[in-house]
């Protein structure tokens, strides 16, 4: 049971990317935000792309996904990337400014241990940061999603009122207009 309902999860999470790479095909200066269950996907465009541009990429994602292309079912700014890019930062940063601890025998947190630590911390960051883009695709493609549709079908695509989550990312991804801003709830079965 649970690992039917994560199942779910995996396709539909694939079929959301592959949308949003054919809404990226098709249209320029648009972002998105999905997330995705096992009954489908929400999706959150902000930017001009229309209910019917959704319809259609929805319907190609799944052909296309279904034809074998696989490389739709990853994208580079999911979840599981900027998750795994912010984890292996921070455990970067936390290291060096342990290390800078115990080199200068200080504990706790201090303004010296801060400026020591802190050039090692700039470069261990940064190098976390490159190497975590790949090894985030690569868990993202493992276990996140899963291209191989089997059974599954889109039943409805319809435009719901736009939830808060969805307005929070309006002010994070800078001032869109609230009349190109629109959710939509994806739903499938199998």
């Amino acid at each position: 049971m649970a690992n039917d309902l994560i199942d779910r999860i995996r396709r539909n999470h694939a079929l959301e990317h592959a949308t949003i790479h054919v809404l990226s095909e098709q249209h320029k200066g648009f972002s998105a935000q999905g997330n995705s269950t096992p009954k489908g996907f929400n999706l959150n465009i902000y930017g001009p792309v229309t209910e019917k541009d959704v319809v259609k990429a929805v319907e190609e994602a799944f052909q296309r996904l279904h034809a074998g292309e696989n490389r739709l079912a990853v994208h580079p700014n999911c979840g599981t990337v900027l998750l795994t890019m912010a984890s292996l930062a921070t455990f970067s940063a936390i290291t060096v400014f342990g290390l800078e601890q115990r080199r200068q025998k200080r504990a706790g947190f201090n303004f010296s241990v801060f400026l020591g630590a802190l050039p090692s911390t700039v470069l261990a960051v940064t190098i976390a940061l490159i190497v975590a883009r790949p090894i985030g695709i690569t868990l993202q493609d493992k276990f996140t999603v899963d291209s191989e549709l089997a059974d599954m079908r889109v039943t409805s695509i319809r435009k719901v009122r736009p939830s808060l989550i969805t307005r929070v990312f309006q002010v994070l991804l800078g001032q869109v207009r609230s009349d190109e801003v629109n959710a939509y709830k994806i739903e499938t079965v199998g």
